[in-house]
């Protein structure tokens, strides 16, 4: 249970704390003094999100602090298997900074919002007033079914299976995505391959018939060149050779004379016997270089291949140019075929298929199984609602797939009056109507919840009198099993209470502030009065409010 509620710097709360009884706590006060902002700092213990703008004081520390019994509960392994301390008395604090940053801590260890939201949704249930659109909706006329039914551990067990069977039906339609792709992608990859392959590339050949195309492209030059020099140094009438053998004769004439002449001759010699090797070899050159139109077709063809590869695949470099293949072979060979993981993994799902469909019928049978008890209690508690020709209606019909609740589909159906058709209640419950029976099925419902603690919000909006008497009346029996705390602008619901905290604005020289305080029994007494009649109270309201709070 809720024992104890501590708030600061959180709208227009400066400092409150608030001690709840084990029963029945009413919460009054004017509209607008604050009542609904104690759920809006109580939905920061629950985990909701926060942000500055709740802080009114935006340069000082927003802080909610709840203190909870948990002695009753069976919360020590949550704890284990969170890796924190327990302790049968549970303080949960939340902190928002000026800088934004906010801050969750069960028993001074600092958690995240996920298991804040997990564990405080183990002890307390909030149930405001636009709530009663809730009951409208199929999750929850659904949740509904199951905690009355008693197969809340039976649900989960479908759901955490139906998430995995779910995870892997997709992990089977991404494998059968892949292996489609992955032929596409293979038969892709087996045409640049094979283009390659057919092509033969070899390290450096770029290079070499770059070289080899720079030379027969100049072939012409080469033997014009290789001519001129033939017949320059051997052929021509002044040719460089006959030159040197007259000057060796000259010079062979006085070489006994000195020894220096002697190895002029010889150096002379040896210079005649290299130009008529380079003359040889000049005369090779020309007599075997021809232009080959043909050659030069061909290498510029093989070039032409090389450069267009190099720009699709954008490398500049023969290197690279076969680091691509290379690359391009292994990315294909790594290409393995799924088809036995995609049938291995069907007949998995066929499976956890199977398995889940039994377990959909067992959940599917015990919902139908109370299906008339709720029909008839809830119609039992309208009665004493002074709704004597209300009924509800379970609607059941089977889905043909799986969904994570089963395969069911709830509905609850209302007729509000004698003779009325069973439509959705959407199409068929007023105000009033929906707020009463939200507390119907909300009261059954808590009874088949460990739930320690119930917040009711307006939840007796648009009913007055002899029905907010009664609603009063369920509100105190509930809280014979859960302790309760009910904000209410209801007197006859007011008086129901174990204790009553009155919610006021108290103005000082700079700001309007919530105050809250605990009532008095003399004190409770005027302000159901007041409730009554209005401020200041009637003698007849007095009598009225102590006639109220005695039955």
């Amino acid at each position: 249970m809720l024992r104890r509620l501590e708030i600061q710097n959180y709208a227009i709360i400066d400092q409150l704390e608030i001690a709840f009884p084990a029963g029945l706590a009413i919460i009054t006060g004017e509209t607008g003094a604050g009542k609904s902002i104690l759920l809006g700092a109580l939905g920061l213990v629950l985990g909701k999100r926060a942000d500055t703008k709740v802080m009114y004081n935006p340069e000082k520390k927003c802080y909610v602090e709840a203190v909870f019994d948990i002695s009753a509960l069976d919360l020590a392994s949550f704890f284990t298997e969170e890796g924190l301390e327990y302790d049968n008395e549970l303080i949960i604090r939340r902190e928002l900074s000026p800088g934004g940053k906010s801050r969750a801590f069960l028993n001074d260890s600092p958690v995240t919002l996920d298991i804040l939201e997990q564990i405080s949704s183990q002890l307390l249930d909030v149930h405001q007033q636009f709530d009663t659109q809730d009951i409208q909706k199929s999750h929850f006329q659904l949740a509904v079914i199951d905690a009355l039914a008693g197969i809340k551990k039976e649900v989960q067990a479908y759901t955490t299976e139906f998430v995995k069977y779910r995870s892997s039906v997709r992990r089977l339609e991404d494998l059968k995505e892949k292996n489609r792709n992955a032929a596409q992608e293979i038969e892709f990859l087996s045409f640049q391959v094979n283009e390659f392959t057919e092509a033969g590339f070899r390290e450096n050949e770029q290079e070499e018939l770059e070289t080899i195309l720079e030379k027969l492209t100049a072939a012409e030059d080469i033997k014009r060149v290789c001519t001129l020099m033939v017949h320059n140094i051997s052929e021509d009438e002044q040719a460089i050779l006959s030159q040197i053998q007259l000057l060796a004769g000259q010079l062979s004439s006085v070489s006994h004379f000195d020894q220096a002449y002697n190895l002029l001759h010889s150096r002379l010699v040896s210079a005649k016997e290299e130009l008529q090797d380079i003359s040889r070899e000049c005369m090779r050159i020309a007599d075997n270089t021809e232009y080959d139109a043909e050659a030069i077709h061909e290498i510029n063809a093989r070039l032409s291949l090389i450069y267009r590869l190099q720009k699709k695949h954008q490398v500049a470099t023969m290197s690279e140019l076969l680091g691509v293949q290379a690359a391009l072979q292994a990315k294909m060979e790594g290409f393995g075929d799924l088809t036995g993981l995609i049938l291995s993994l069907e007949k998995e799902c066929t499976q956890m298929e199977e398995t889940l469909r039994k377990q959909a019928v067992e959940i599917s049978t015990a919902r139908q199984r109370i299906f008339t008890g709720f029909e008839q209690q809830v119609h039992g508690l309208l009665v004493s609602l002074s709704m004597e020709h209300a009924y509800i209606q379970v609607q059941c019909t089977q889905t043909e797939n799986l969904t994570k609740s089963g395969t069911d589909d709830i509905s609850i159906l209302f007729s509000p009056n004698k003779g009325s058709a069973y439509l959705p209640l959407k199409d068929t419950a007023s105000g009033g109507e929906l707020s009463r029976l939200a507390l119907c099925i909300k009261s059954l419902v808590a009874g088949a919840m460990t739930l320690p603690t119930l917040i009711f919000d307006e939840v007796d909006a648009g009913v007055s009198g002899e029905v907010a008497r009664k609603m009063g009346t369920i509100l105190h029996a509930l809280s014979g099993r859960h302790q309760v705390i009910c904000i209410t602008h209801s007197p006859q619901v007011a008086a129901r209470a174990e204790k009553h905290f009155w919610v006021y604005k108290e103005d000082t020289p700079t700001r309007t502030l919530t105050a809250l305080r605990e009532l008095s029994q003399e004190e409770r007494t005027i302000e159901i009065a007041k409730m009554l009649s209005g401020n200041p109270p009637s003698d007849a309201a007095l009598a009225n409010a102590r006639e109220l709070m005695a039955k």
